[in-house]
């Protein structure tokens, strides 16, 4: 197992004892040295103490002034040391000749230390010098006498201890800090690596790291654009397809919102908690189809994200599915009513009314034929035209006699509505009134169609002589789910052309009278500079 692999548990141990280790190294280090340091200065101060007893001694000051002092000297100096507990003393006169050392040999014989300079100018001083058995402190005391004049020093010497040896001395407490620290230690990683794993949902950092990457993977193969902040409105998803269709460069996530989209109409949406579905919005100069969802972790709001998508590939695919279904219903009337008229010409062929089947099929090809120039001269675009015509044909099979308003007229769509807005809200309204009309047996049943264009406004009426609209449906009618049909549970008609008249900044009215009849009267701004109605699919 590579060292990326190992359990966090495992990482945060070793880590921790590795600190604890070396906090231990560096605090057990800086101990020992202050210890040392003190010993030093315990051991000067000591040696001072002893050379001015010594330095006080008759005897010592006596024997300086005579040529053989030393062999009274020495004796009492050896005393002195071995009741002061100091590993050596020396006596020197101011000739710096010995009266008193460890070694007999040197009894008489000059010194000649470096450090001792000072002390014959009557100062009382500490130094640390090397020695053969290791580090020594000498304490050095100038010797006077009754006139108070200088007659010699007196230098005491006490050997530092080794490293070893003070280490040595504590050992126990060492042992003892360092099983507790240790302990601590281990005991403090443990309970630290398991809530960092608790709250990383048991998962080890590769396990993350690898999730990290498949996430930030998916939403960058997203097809719609993803967008996520969080509760500081920190930028911390934002995908390839959200740059494009926003129009941003560079990298953005962790930085502020308001730094990289202050420009855009998205911000607002980014800001808010609530959630929203399938809405249609203008971002700049775009339309795009927008989804918002507030993040909650374990109920508490940590950021928001949206879903889009440009409107414009929406309408593609609705346009595709709208000519589908709009050319599939022509087929189906036409299919049905030239079948009859097929049967009907077999018919007159058959009693040998060749002259008759012949006439009969003129008028068809003329009445259909009038139709469409009818239809066309007043509806420039195909598809309107044509959604048109499948429903008066429908309307023929049905008993209905649905009709086009000569004054009628349609070149430009509204700005804010394309060609498959337009069918979805003419189709409704029409396919409303088709249900309106159904059943009902009282006189002839009527579906009047009128489109009329201006320079400033669209206007799109259907109306029928049906059973009618009750006040109390009127107040509902426009609700997503909401239907008067038995057995219908869809309710998605008038919604939807509330929804584009809306988005149009249009208006819809209702005009109702129970077994009456209704007329739908749809109002849109032009705005012109649109595109004209059959450009608008090409």
């Amino acid at each position: 197992m590579g060292l990326k692999k190992l359990p966090i548990r495992l990482k945060i141990m070793i880590l921790s004892f590795g600190i604890v280790l070396f906090s231990m190294l560096i605090g057990g280090i800086t101990v020992i040295g202050n210890k040392y340091e003190g010993e030093e200065e315990q051991l000067g101060e000591r040696g001072l103490m002893t050379g001015r007893i010594v330095a006080n001694l008759s005897e010592v000051k006596e024997g300086l002034i005579q040529p053989d002092g030393w062999e009274t000297v020495n004796p009492v100096v050896e005393r002195m040391q071995t009741v002061n507990r100091v590993d050596y003393i020396v006596v020197l006169n101011m000739n710096r000749i010995r009266y008193s050392h460890p070694l007999d040999e040197q009894l008489g014989t000059v010194s000649s230390g470096k450090d001792e300079g000072a002390a014959f100018a009557e100062h009382s001083y500490v130094t640390r010098a090397k020695g053969e058995q290791g580090a020594v402190v000498r304490s050095f005391v100038p010797i006077m006498n009754d006139n108070h004049e200088q007659i010699g020093v007196v230098i005491v010497g006490n050997m530092l201890p080794s490293f070893l040896s003070i280490l040595s001395s504590i050992r126990i407490e060492i042992i003892a800090i360092a099983l507790l620290t240790l302990a601590f230690g281990i005991a403090g990683s443990y309970l630290l690596a398991s809530h960092v794993k608790q709250q990383t949902f048991l998962m080890e950092p590769y396990e993350m790291a690898r999730v990290l990457e498949e996430r930030t993977a998916v939403f960058q193969a997203m097809h719609e654009g993803v967008i996520a902040v969080d509760r500081d409105e920190k930028l911390v998803v934002f995908n390839d397809k959200a740059k494009g269709i926003l129009g941003i460069d560079g990298e953005v996530n962790g930085k502020p919102l308001e730094a990289k989209l202050s420009n855009h109409g998205i911000i607002s949406h980014l800001r808010k908690k609530s959630k929203k579905f399938n809405e249609t919005v203008r971002i700049s100069d775009r339309l795009i189809m927008l989804n918002r969802i507030p993040i909650k972790v374990e109920g508490q709001f940590v950021g928001t994200m949206v879903i889009f998508q440009d409107k414009t590939d929406v309408t593609k695919m609705a346009e595709e599915l709208t000519g589908v279904k709009a050319f599939v219903d022509a087929l189906r009337v036409q299919n049905h009513e030239y079948m009859n008229k097929l049967h009907t010409i077999a018919g007159l062929i058959q009693l040998d009314q060749n002259e008759r089947a012949l006439e009969y099929v003129f008028q068809m090809t003329d009445k259909q034929e009038k139709l469409s120039k009818y239809i066309l001269e007043r509806v420039e675009n195909y598809s309107i035209a044509g959604l048109i015509i499948s429903k008066i044909r429908r309307g023929e099979e049905l008993g209905i006699d649905v009709t086009l308003n000569e004054s009628s007229k349609l070149e430009t769509f509204p700005a804010m509505v394309k060609d498959h807005d337009f069918v979805k809200m003419l189709g409704n309204l029409i396919e409303n009134a088709f249900h309106a009309l159904k059943g009902f047996t009282d006189g002839e049943k009527h579906i009047d169609i009128t489109i009329i264009q201006n320079a400033d406004r669209c206007l799109i009426e259907v109306a029928d002589n049906g059973t009618g609209i009750t006040e109390n449906d009127q107040q509902y009618i426009f609700e997503k789910g909401y239907s008067t049909k038995q057995g219908d549970d869809s309710g998605l008609g008038l919604y939807l052309i509330k929804q584009i008249v809306t988005r149009a900044g249009g208006t819809i009215n209702v005009h109702s009278t129970v077994n009456k009849g209704t007329k739908m009267v749809v109002e849109l701004p032009m705005q012109m500079g649109g595109l004209t109605t059959n450009d608008a699919v090409r």
